[in-house]
């Protein structure tokens, strides 16, 4: 446990650099993994996630060595993968364990795969029933009709299906492309609306032919995977977040944040928070010429007089980790603000929806939740204030993050119980705060 505490409200001001995106870092140490050709990934981001899955591949037999935030993978078995000594704990990453079910479908050998407290309640039907229909052998922890770790998965010769996703998971989406390389015949996913296109991109870095129409994604094995030497990470867009919204409640804050990841899938808290009028300046220089095979910028951020906004059910899946720092946007801005279909934020590392609304309701916040139908709505009146309270992490990275900003921009003292589940994705957070805080 380590609590964090708050005692007064502060301006940020100033440049940071963000840690590697670890959605982009997971595809490319695992699509390095199975590639001719050593790898340079440069940017890497070291958190716990993404070291679970560099961890998991080095037991699978994958050649990694790192320094800091550079990552070598050697060139290995091109494809193939060795049966691990023993079971694979991943943590609690759910990325690790969705995208590496795909790879490891397609193996020939048998795997038993561990999660930690908060993911082992995390679905995994969602993963486990495309995979099988490939060819994959899945038993998994039954509860109802739904699935969860731990994972016994037997590779198999696999065949290519189309799949038609009933809930969007870029998570999903990526093991079943995946597993689309060690099967016969081509590949199909239809996904309810598009989701961030990481694995596509970097699938054709490594040159598989992967085309894409409409909401379909299409994959056709064959090729062996070639590695294009290096790869850039740009800065986590999810991290950055964070301090979009402090520097957007706080008056006279101002903060740049250098190389961040612009991929479109990935863009829409930029899109909220202007909507919501924030002040927001992307700029892309010249000299980003790094192979990324990302699009990426400098972010420049301004105080400014939030409005309320409607955020639609076709919105959640490109801002889906942003909304809990949303969340205290809405609480700033003038007018109610509606997050629709938000359901998927009860079966994340906690259920967000509880953990926020609790938190956000002990400093003052006027938050309910709607039902309508099967779905659950989030509506936040904004009050443009906020008090100091007692908080509750609820071992949550994102509600951890989203609370210190509510915190740092509400009156008067405020604890949070403990900040150090926010190693999961970014244990550089509250150093990098700390260098934008001026008193």
């Amino acid at each position: 446990m380590r609590p964090f505490v708050i005692k007064d409200k502060s301006v940020p001001s100033g440049k940071i650099n963000l840690p590697g995106d670890k959605s982009i870092a997971h595809r490319a140490l695992i699509i390095s993994a199975l590639s001719c050709g050593k790898t340079i990934i440069r940017n890497f981001p070291v958190c716990d996630d993404s070291l679970a899955t560099l961890g998991a591949l080095v037991a699978l037999g994958a050649k990694i060595s790192r320094s800091n935030k550079q990552v070598l993978v050697r060139p290995g078995t091109g494809r193939g993968l060795l049966k691990p000594v023993k079971p694979i704990f991943v943590g609690n990453s759910g990325a690790t364990l969705r995208l590496l079910l795909g790879v490891l479908a397609g193996q020939d050998f048998t795997t038993k795969l561990l999660a930690g407290k908060y993911l082992s309640v995390r679905p995994m039907a969602r993963v486990n029933l495309p995979l099988r229909m490939m060819g994959a052998g899945i038993t998994a922890k039954n509860k109802g009709q739904e699935e969860y770790p731990p994972i016994v998965i037997t590779g198999n010769k696999l065949k290519g299906i189309s799949y038609r996703m009933p809930v969007a998971s870029a998570q999903v989406k990526g093991a079943i492309l995946l597993a689309g390389l060690f099967a016969k015949g081509r590949t199909r996913v239809i996904q309810p609306v598009k989701t961030r296109d990481h694995t596509e991109r970097m699938l054709k870095a490594f040159g598989v032919k992967i085309t894409t129409d409409g909401n379909s994604v299409i994959l056709n094995p064959g090729k062996s995977l070639v590695s294009p030497g290096e790869i850039y990470i740009p800065g986590d867009i999810s991290s950055a977040a964070f301090f979009m919204v402090l520097a957007s409640i706080i008056p006279g804050s101002n903060v740049i944040i250098r190389r961040a990841s612009l991929n479109p899938g990935r863009c829409g808290i930029i899109n909220v928070l202007k909507r919501m009028r924030a002040k927001i300046e992307v700029c892309r220089p010249k000299d980003m010429k790094a192979r990324s095979f990302e699009p990426m910028g400098n972010l420049n951020v301004s105080s400014s007089r939030l409005k309320a906004t409607v955020i639609n059910p076709g919105e959640i899946p490109s801002l889906v980790d942003e909304l809990p720092v949303l969340m205290v946007a809405a609480c700033f801005a003038r007018g109610s603000t509606i997050i629709k279909g938000a359901g998927e934020l009860r079966v994340k590392e906690t259920d967000r929806i509880n953990s926020m609304s609790r938190n956000l309701k002990l400093m003052g916040a006027d938050i309910r939740v709607v039902k309508s139908g099967s779905k659950e709505n989030i509506v936040i009146n904004g009050k443009g204030k906020l008090k100091g309270a007692r908080l509750k992490s609820f071992g949550d990275h994102r509600t951890a993050m989203s609370m210190v900003v509510a915190a740092l921009a509400a009156e008067g003292r405020s604890e949070i119980d403990d900040v150090s589940c926010i190693s999961k994705s970014f244990p550089g957070f509250i150093a990098t705060l700390k260098s934008l805080i001026k008193r």
